[in-house]
């Protein structure tokens, strides 16, 4: 009997869009031989993620508990704090407090910063044979996260390589070597954080470390571990889906010349382009919710404390939803992707990501005259949750 759905099968890194196809057209509400239900038609996962019968409490199932370290390690410890993993008024009340830094205010003031960013670092890619993951890709968003909340930018790569091995917490599929990993960063990364916390309380600054440390709530001040959780939390809503949303959205472009001429040529088309580019690779595959009572989806009836995984890659394919789904096409209209997730989790540096992008795009087609793949030997990493490139070597002409 053929496995209609298995994250950890390398041909479904590589590429899921044809394996979401088969699972949709066999079973779109799945039920795995390991227990949980896989949903990948557009309607299911959006009703699902936007049900009030649902819990995003995953540190609370023994199971998912002990194959990441155990309910007394770092990493799950860690859980238990971010807003990703709270329900209801416990969530409200710390992404309430955090949702300053990411209005489309806050957000557009960092315009002229990101802008000079962007132009320093393709100053010093210039042109030829380059790697725009880690030329322009990583450093560009790892940066501003960085400046945002308040990090000294020698202590960056050291941040990057910390949440992106806590990061891997979320993945469907994680290995001992990678749950040891994890653990050891937490404890490093809270032990880094609760130290800049004190040096902000002594020094406060206008920064997101500096806001939350100050964050009161209704008379609820954040304690230290919310606030050192959701830092870590923020650098990975902050960095990793833009670095992927980037580095997918070039690629696609790059595999679509005529879509690329028409961005050229046609530059207030950006807006849409990057909703669709977010929509055609999703930086975000999946997100997985417990239930809390029976969900009714369509014929199906998913038991109360049902495991489900619902498959955003997949959602943002469905041809019901997207005539033509696996054409790019950035004049699409009523794009509204999935690709950063719905409901009240929905990823609370998506407009951030999305702005980088544009600009990032903005100034590769106004510098460059041609931009071509260097290889069609791709590596993506192994992470399932979040696509992305490991790099992506192209020719740039001035």
């Amino acid at each position: 009997m053929e496995t209609l759905f298995d994250p950890r099968d390398p041909t479904m890194r590589a590429d899921p869009y044809p394996h979401y196809h088969r699972l949709r057209a066999a079973e779109p509400i799945h039920r795995t031989p390991f227990g949980y239900w896989v949903l990948s038609r557009h309607e299911e996962v959006e009703q699902l993620v936007r049900s009030p019968h649902v819990s995003s409490a995953f540190h609370q199932d023994p199971s998912w508990v002990k194959h990441r370290g155990g309910a007394g390690g770092p990493a799950v410890g860690s859980t238990r704090h971010w807003m990703l993993m709270l329900d209801g008024a416990a969530h409200r009340r710390i992404r309430g407090q955090v949702n300053a830094a990411f209005t489309a205010g806050a957000v557009e003031r960092l315009r002229p910063r990101i802008v000079e960013l962007v132009k320093e670092l393709l100053d010093e890619l210039g042109d030829g044979e380059v790697d725009l993951i880690e030329g322009l890709a990583l450093p560009l968003p790892v940066t501003v996260i960085c400046e945002l909340v308040g990090l000294p930018a020698e202590d960056r790569a050291r941040c990057r390589e910390w949440t992106d091995s806590i990061g891997r917490i979320v993945d469907p599929a994680i290995t001992p070597e990678a749950s040891a990993a994890m653990n050891r960063s937490a404890a490093e990364f809270t032990e880094y954080i609760r130290e800049q916390l004190r040096l902000r309380r002594a020094d406060p600054r206008e920064d997101v470390l500096s806001l939350l440390a100050a964050a009161d709530g209704n008379g609820d001040r954040l304690t230290d571990e919310e606030i050192i959780a959701n830092v870590l939390l923020l650098f990975n809503a902050g960095h990793e889906t833009t670095v992927n949303l980037i580095g997918n959205g070039v690629l696609a472009l790059l595999r679509h010349p005529d879509q690329l001429q028409l961005l050229r040529d046609r530059p207030e088309l950006m807006e849409s382009a990057v909703d669709e580019l977010a929509r055609y690779d999703c930086p975000v595959q999946v997100a997985a919710r417990v239930t809390t009572a029976e969900v009714r989806l369509g014929e199906a009836t998913l038991p109360a404390g049902a495991k489900v995984m619902v498959l955003f890659g997949a959602a943002s394919r469905d041809p019901v939803r997207y005539p033509d789904p696996d054409r790019l096409d950035i004049t699409r209209s009523g794009t509204r992707t999935l690709a950063f997730g719905g409901g009240p989790h929905y990823c609370i540096g998506a407009l951030l990501g999305k702005f980088e992008t544009g600009l990032v795009l903005t100034e590769l087609l106004r510098r460059y005259q041609k931009i071509e793949l260097a290889t069609d030997e791709l590596v993506w990493r192994p992470n399932f949750n979040f696509r992305g490139l490991d790099s992506l070597p192209v020719k740039l002409v001035i």
